[in-house]
């Protein structure tokens, strides 16, 4: 392990320090350690994962009241905690005022769900804990997470004892580390994978999370495996993704992509154009980590990410580093996946490859609750399967359903408001927090969400039939874009606008056209559009019936949306 105080050694074949670009960015591989800003300084001060014994010793019994704020607002997110926003605040005074005025003295905690794989045991054990100590709320989150609201410091002892004793964890839930690993839903059961990641899954997270050589990140390190054909788990947007490819000489493996993200600088992903083979998904993942970590930018906040080295530097330069100074080898070239054809989210019954079936049901934005998550984990024992997965589409799948028993599962899970033949709109809209938690949001989106998808449900049910392909709809509560609002159908990105009479009230800036896979691109923004959060039904409806009346055959809601004029869009 690496004192916390020390900068981690460098690989060997480091490029010499130098003067120019490097310092401007505080790269610590060109010599420029010193902290650069006040996140970059907790992190020397003091490694972040340490924070958990001042929890548990300190916090823990002395309250809230006692909480050093470096550790409050920094170390904490290193264990899956953030305040969560005080109630009254409203978006108006976002970013204007003091973080302590944005404080509560409760908590989110941010539960680790690697893979999105879950046992019903584990699952009843969040419910359980959910119901003790978080007033009985859930949220499962577009990165297969759980995430618990109203969580007191006092409790946190006791909820980790609750959770480790299943195999649960927060570890580096949160903070500038390799957060939780997204991974394919139906891996290791479904008929057409190309190769099943999660033994990569269980090694890395095994060997490399909560490893202090690891933790002291420029910013947060977002990872996805998946053997899928589908590609389920939005490779195009993370900071380095492994997708299932098959070489013509060597059989299955991945096809490497870094440096995707979003937010308020968008970049989707590039490939690499390498091959790797399953048992050397765990090296090269730690060799990008180490990449991030010693060539990343830290003298700004908001140039932190991956995706601005990668921008900077190109994919052959970043193979070329890969290789050289962290594997010490050459990796195989190999051809890049098929586009993936057809749905990606896995709702519906399906078969497994050994003649079970899997159930996917969508929840609406993610909001359960922890009886919600009971009551599933009970349903499915009931049926003899023992294994939940979590979606990057905020839905659940209940897998090794033996085939007599799938309506009966299919008919119990439709009475807790989890669907398995959903509407396309109950199918398709997503939300991030929002203002209700979130101390970054500005407007509310988890019961616009649920709003809006029984409002379109009724407006264009007589259209239904007609939608092939379910049009997404992602609102998100700022310009964070967690609920990927720029590569969605209809994007709603939060921000305060003016309605009819010119008050001031919660509204969205809209993007359209956004997609990833075949339609991988960014949303377009039509110049000073916005609409007010109760138009956004009307809103909808309109731009789905244009589309409706106006596309060419097979035309997706995406292309349409990229070829039509502005005039047609508003």
């Amino acid at each position: 392990m690496v004192p916390p105080t020390e900068a981690p050694s460098q690989p060997k074949r480091r490029s010499p320090a130098r003067k120019g670009k490097g310092g401007a960015e505080g790269q610590w591989a060109l010599g420029y350690r010193e902290p650069l800003n006040g996140n970059e300084q907790s992190k020397k001060d003091d490694n972040p994962l340490n924070v958990r014994s001042r929890i548990e010793n300190i916090y823990a019994l002395r309250g809230f009241d006692s909480i050093d704020p470096s550790d409050l607002r920094g170390r904490f997110r290193w264990w899956g905690l953030y305040t969560q926003r005080a109630p009254g605040i409203p978006g108006a005074r976002t970013g204007t005022i003091e973080p302590e005025q944005l404080d509560d003295s409760y908590f989110m905690l941010r539960i680790r769900v690697d893979g999105g794989a879950l046992t019903t045991e584990q699952l009843r054990v969040i419910g359980e804990i959910s119901r003790t100590y978080a007033r009985d709320t859930a949220d499962i989150t577009d990165r297969q997470n759980v995430q618990l609201h109203w969580i007191r410091v006092e409790d946190m002892p006791d909820i980790w004892r609750e959770l480790e004793s299943v195999g649960l964890y927060t570890t580096e839930a949160c903070g500038d580390c390799p957060r939780v690993i997204l991974g394919s839903p139906v891996a290791g059961i479904a008929a057409d994978e190309v190769v099943d990641g999660t033994p990569a899954v269980r090694e890395i997270t095994h060997r490399y999370i909560g490893d202090e050589s690891l933790s002291n990140l420029p910013r947060k390190f977002k990872t996805a495996i998946s053997g899928s054909p589908r590609q389920d788990v939005v490779h195009e947007t993370n900071d380095v993704s492994f997708i299932g490819a098959h070489h013509p000489e060597h059989g299955p493996g991945f096809d490497l992509w870094v440096g995707g993200g979003l937010s308020t600088n968008p970049k989707l992903a590039v490939r690499l154009g390498t091959w790797i083979p399953l048992e050397d998904v765990p090296e090269v993942w730690n060799a990008v980590v180490q990449i991030f970590r010693d060539y990343g930018y830290r003298r700004l906040r908001n140039r932190a990410r991956m995706k601005f080295l990668v921008a900077d530097w190109g994919a052959e330069k970043f193979r070329e580093v890969l290789e050289n100074e962290y594997l010490g080898r050459e990796l195989l070239d190999g051809p890049a996946p098929p586009l993936p054809e057809g749905p990606r989210d896995h709702v519906g019954v399906h078969e497994q490859v050994d003649g079970n079936y899997y159930v996917g049901v969508t929840s609406v934005a993610g909001r359960v609750s922890g009886s919600k998550l009971i009551e599933v984990a009970e349903a499915a024992e009931r049926v003899g399967s023992r294994r939940i997965r979590t979606t990057v589409e905020q839905n659940l799948l209940v897998l090794d359903v033996p085939g007599p028993e799938v309506e009966g599962l299919v008919s119990g899970l439709d009475q807790l408001g989890l669907h398995a033949r959903p509407s396309s709109w109950r199918r398709s809209v997503m939300a991030c927090t929002g203002i209700e938690f979130c101390k970054l949001a500005i407007v509310e989106t988890k019961n616009r969400a649920t709003d809006l998808v029984e409002d379109l449900e009724r407006r264009l049910k007589d259209v239904q039939g007609d939608i092939e392909k379910p049009v997404t709809v992602n609102l998100n509560g700022c310009p964070n874009a967690c609920a990927r609002t720029q590569v969605a159908d209809i994007g709603l990105k939060g921000q305060l606008v003016r309605d009819d009479e010119g008050n001031q009230v919660e509204g969205f800036q809209v993007h359209l056209g956004g997609g990833l896979g075949r339609d991988a691109g960014f949303g377009r923004k039509i110049r000073g559009h916005k609409v007010t959060s109760a138009e956004v039904g009307d809103y909808v409806e309109r731009l789905v019936r244009r589309y409706l009346e106006q596309r060419s055959s097979d035309e997706t809601f995406a292309e349409w949306a990229n070829r039509v004029s502005d005039e047609a869009l508003t």
